[in-house]
């Protein structure tokens, strides 16, 4: 089998990703995924309807047919999961091994992610020691395709004088990034709901049961809870 075009691989992996933690159960359609990749409807369209001829995506089974999604198939999930794989085998040694910040690191992956082989992956990760995380707490799949599941709860669902720990930061928006880890919202930080602001205002939290920060909704909801 050929290998798949860096194009293919990111619409894959951007089809995984919108499933990963579902938002409401809502469908995976073709303008979430154009809004993902940042491409245009008819070009997600094409390229959607060339991943159905592979048979790689689907539209025809029952539950995305009936909302106008797609899903993955059994051999579109394999590939994903391949690519992700990668991704955070890489913001991890990128991180652990080169030092560089977790803001740095998902920007570096997104272009090396298509150029290094499963053996070099593999090498990576026994290097690494086998990590089950990234640096920004997202599960790394197993060369099986296991993979743990990810926490629904986000940090904006929690009421005051709720506690939880850190699990997962989205990892797309660098300055975001930069600004959860200068207020050490970081994975396996505990923390405390002190005061939701009414009207969609920011929410004040302790973080490591010392410091108080102050974290706006849409930071918030960035940040995954377990």
């Amino acid at each position: 089998m050929e290998p798949l075009s860096p194009a293919v691989q990111d619409y894959l992996k951007a089809i995984y990703l919108l499933g990963e933690t579902p938002e409401d159960d809502e469908p995976i359609s073709v303008s979430r995924v154009a809004e993902a990749l940042s491409v245009t409807a008819p070009s997600a369209s094409n390229m959607l309807k060339r991943l159905e001829e592979m048979e790689y995506v689907s539209s025809r089974a029952p539950q995305a047919e009936r909302r106008g999604a797609v899903e993955l198939t059994g051999q579109g999930r394999v590939a994903a999961l391949n690519v992700v794989r990668r991704h955070r085998l890489l913001e991890t040694y990128l991180a652990t091994r080169l030092g560089m910040s977790w803001d740095e690191v998902h920007r570096e992956a997104e272009v090396l992610e298509h150029h290094i082989s499963d053996t070099l992956a593999a090498r990576m990760a026994e290097v690494l020691g086998h990590p089950e995380r990234d640096p920004h707490g997202d599960p790394i799949p197993t060369p099986q395709g296991d993979v743990q599941p990810v926490p629904v709860a986000r940090l904006s669902d929690l009421a005051a004088g709720q506690t939880g720990t850190v699990s997962r930061v989205n990892d797309r928006d660098s300055e975001l990034l930069r600004y959860l880890a200068e207020r050490g919202v970081v994975p396996d930080a505990q923390v405390e709901v002190v005061e939701v602001e009414r009207f969609g205002g920011p929410i004040s939290i302790k973080v490591g049961g010392g410091r108080l920060v102050s974290v706006p909704p849409e930071a918030a909801r960035a940040v995954h809870i377990s």
